[in-house]
Parts: C-alpha cells; sequence; structure tokens
C-alpha cells in the first residue's frame, strides 16, 4: 500500500500593487456607466451650481458689483458642496449594498478603487466647474481681473475636495439621512469661516486660527486673487496647492478607512 502523495502547496497569490492604471479606469468606467442610469444625479451636479449662481445675480440686480464681490468664491462653493453631497451618498449606496466588498474581494487594490472613484466623479467635476464659470463669465457678466483658466481651476480643484470629502465621510455613515448629516458638520464650519461673510482677519483670533486650518478659506482666497489681479501671484498658487493638498490627503485618508474581508 502506497501512501498518498503530499499535497502541493498553493501558490501564492500575486501581490496587489497599489495602484494599477487599468483597474483604476476599469472602475472609474463602471462607476460612469452607473451614473449614467441616473439622469437625477447627472442633473443634480451639473445644474444646480448654475441655477444658483443665475438666482444669486438676480438677487443682486440692483447692485451688480456685489454679485462680482461674492460671486466669484461661490462659484468654488457650490461645486464642493454638490460634489460632497452626491459623492458621499453614491459611495455609501455601494457600501451599504456590498458592491464594494464584492469588489475588494478580488485582485483590486483600495488605491485603485479610491483612485476610480474619483477619476469618475473627478470627469463630471471638469464638465461641472466648465458650465459654472461659463455661465458666471460670460452670460451672468461675473467682472474677474485675472484669467478665466484660473477661475476654472479654482473651482476644479473645489469640485475634486467635494469629491475626496463626500469618499471620506461615506465610510462613518450607516445610512443616506446620516450622510447628508455630515454636511452640517463638514461643509457648514468651513462655509461660515472662510471669509466669504467676513474678511477673514476681522474675525476674533481664535475663529481666524481655525479658519487657516480649512481648505475652503484657502479655496476662497485663491478666487479672490483671480477677482483682484491680472497676474499669476504667489498667494494664489499657495492657495492652489493648499486646496490640491488637502483633496489628495483626504483621497489617502478614504482609502484608509476601506476594509478588506477576504484575503
Amino acid at each position: 500500500m502506497t501512501s498518498p502523495a503530499p499535497a502541493e502547496p498553493r501558490p501564492a497569490p500575486a501581490p496587489v500593487r497599489p495602484l494599477n492604471l487599468s483597474r483604476t479606469t476599469a472602475t472609474a468606467g463602471r462607476v460612469l456607466r452607473q451614473l449614467a442610469h441616473d439622469p437625477r444625479t447627472i442633473a443634480l451636479m451639473l445644474l444646480v451650481p448654475c441655477v444658483m449662481l443665475f438666482l444669486l445675480r438676480y438677487v443682486f440686480d440692483g447692485s451688480p458689483r456685489t454679485f462680482d464681490t461674492i460671486g466669484a468664491s461661490l462659484l468654488g462653493i457650490f461645486p464642493l458642496i454638490t460634489m460632497f453631497l452626491v459623492t458621499s451618498i453614491a459611495t455609501l449606496r455601494e457600501r451599504t449594498s456590498g458592491t464594494l466588498e464584492r469588489l475588494l474581494a478580488m485582485p483590486l487594490g483600495k488605491g485603485d478603487l479610491i483612485a476610480g472613484y474619483a477619476l469618475a466623479f473627478g470627469a463630471l467635476a471638469v464638465v461641472q466647474s466648465a458650465l459654472a464659470t461659463g455661465l458666471a463669465l460670460w452670460v451672468l457678466d461675473l467682472d474677474v481681473t485675472g484669467s478665466p483658466w484660473l477661475l476654472l481651476l479654482v473651482a476644479l480643484l473645489d469640485a475634486l475636495l467635494g469629491t475626496a470629502l463626500g469618499l471620506f465621510v461615506s465610510a462613518f455613515a450607516a445610512s443616506e439621512f446620516q450622510a447628508v448629516q455630515f454636511m452640517p458638520a463638514v461643509i457648514f464650519p468651513q462655509l461660515l469661516l472662510c471669509g466669504l461673510f467676513t474678511p477673514r482677519d476681522r474675525m476674533h483670533p481664535a475663529l481666524e486660527a481655525v479658519s487657516d486650518v480649512l481648505p475652503m478659506s484657502y479655496a476662497v482666497d485663491g478666487m479672490n486673487e483671480v477677482l483682484r489681479h491680472p497676474d499669476l501671484t504667489g498667494v494664489f498658487v499657495r492657495d492652489v496647492l493648499i486646496v490640491a493638498g488637502c483633496a489628495l490627503l483626504v483621497l489617502a485618508l478614504g482609502a484608509v478607512t476601506l476594509r478588506r474581508r477576504t484575503a
């Protein structure tokens, strides 16, 4: 009687690279295909900032200079808020439906997943920012001294920041209702302290110190630099780098919150 041959050891699974271009683009394509079946969400993302700017222009119809003063700032704030709401709810829906768990059970890195979501929503953010900027400048006659392209750049970075914040907070919400409740905690303090209602250097020193660490403050400062200066300034470059750095940092934190239940 011969003893059975020892079982051959299973080959070790191939390591998952932290970021792969093909997997990232495939994830982004899947998210965009899902969004294509939800026209109301697309309409919310693309049209709401334009409608808000349109209403704001005619609220200040008798004082167009006021619209020039705050319109540029709101051009960056509206895309941030809408992308935050849509991204947090859409991502939470995928978490609660088990779609994220099934994806993470595949050879898909966390970086691929987060980058794919950011790429898909970022593509919509490009369209959203272009529509809102074009409407403000060429239809509503927003008067800015600097380049419209710099205005578009800040609006785009704000939308990407909203996307990153939405991806991040979706990890801490158990329902879509809770995801919406994060808006007063994450967005409203930044809205009050960003310098939209009063210059930040006129606030109480404690509030000014808090506003110095909030990314929306630098988004508004960047918009104001384009509003007042015809050329690229060092302050504008600093503000843009801070907003972009915050978006990348929050995306990295969003990747940390993902959990892979299967080895």
